[in-house]
């Protein structure tokens, strides 16, 4: 009998400034139900022998069955990177395409090179290496919004406004350019961002950055308080907006990383990166 497995890899350095993680998952002997959590980025799946696909940017979760004994690579984009596309990803949000809509022929080309790999890891080799092509030749487009997502991360107290401020635009100009490049409206990106930057604390469990943690080690209410949340309310409220559960549920309890049980810890380096040691809000 065969198991499922996910694991994931910090990306190639080639693709270290634009994607967050890459991932190999193989189901087992029965369909899998999974759920897809909105993480401000775009990602892109492939499964092994079948058609890549495209998932926009998400504002609440999406439940996809995966079939049996089933091979899928992914790649998960940081927000604001200048995808190689020929669309706005507002065009994208809470949609699933297929890449050959997109790429055309290029899209059979990756499914066709990924397929004839030797081993999975192999695979997931060949398609970054593909991906880091494509983007040596994307137009760099809006590097402003770049730093704005750098700028709406957690543990930085900064509104939207300030945001805006800082990069000499106006709100209206920053919303206007946030949902052409990311899908998201800057306020949407922050809170997506902010809860992230939670599941990241959740997933490292005591190799978190130190910081305070009210309620108690590890504590959903600890946690809460450290992502910037007002409350632990507050939390279960947008946990529920963008998961359709509880923090308990997710976080089984809130000790040791998410109910899946698979380990996040290279797509959450990049906010326990940026979170300053002893940041309590």
């Amino acid at each position: 009998m065969s198991s499922a497995s996910y694991v994931e890899h910090l990306p190639i350095p080639a693709l270290r400034g634009v994607a967050r993680t890459a991932w190999i998952q193989r189901t087992g002997d029965a369909v899998y139900q999974q759920r897809h959590l909105p993480t401000g980025g775009v990602e892109l799946h492939l499964p092994v022998g079948g058609d890549p696909v495209l998932l926009g940017a998400l504002t609440r979760p999406q439940v996809e069955l995966m079939p049996a004994e089933t091979t899928v690579l992914g790649v998960r984009f940081l927000a604001g990177s200048p995808l190689p596309l020929p669309v706005a990803l507002d065009e994208l949000v809470d949609t699933r395409v297929l890449l050959r809509d997109l790429w055309g022929s290029r899209a059979d080309a990756l499914a066709e090179a990924v397929a004839l790999a030797s081993t999975r890891r192999a695979a997931l080799g060949v398609l970054q290496e593909r991906l880091a092509d494509e983007f040596r030749h994307a137009e760099r487009l809006d590097p402003l919004i770049r730093e704005a997502a750098a700028l709406l991360m957690p543990w930085r107290p900064v509104d939207v406004r300030t945001a805006a401020d800082r990069l000499a635009l106006s709100e209206s100009q920053l919303r206007r350019r946030c949902l052409r490049v990311v899908g998201l409206s800057p306020k949407v990106l922050q809170r997506t961002l902010r809860f992230q930057g939670f599941l990241a604390l959740a997933q490292a469990g005591p190799a978190a950055p130190p910081g305070p943690l009210p309620g108690g080690p590890r504590s959903i209410a600890g946690l809460a308080a450290v992502a910037g949340y007002a409350d632990q309310a507050h939390l279960s409220r947008e946990c529920m907006r963008l998961t359709g559960v509880t923090p308990a549920q997710l976080l089984h309890g809130g000790n040791g990383g998410c109910a899946c049980g698979h380990d996040h810890s290279a797509s959450y380096l990049p906010f326990l990166r940026v979170r300053p040691a002893g940041t309590s809000r």
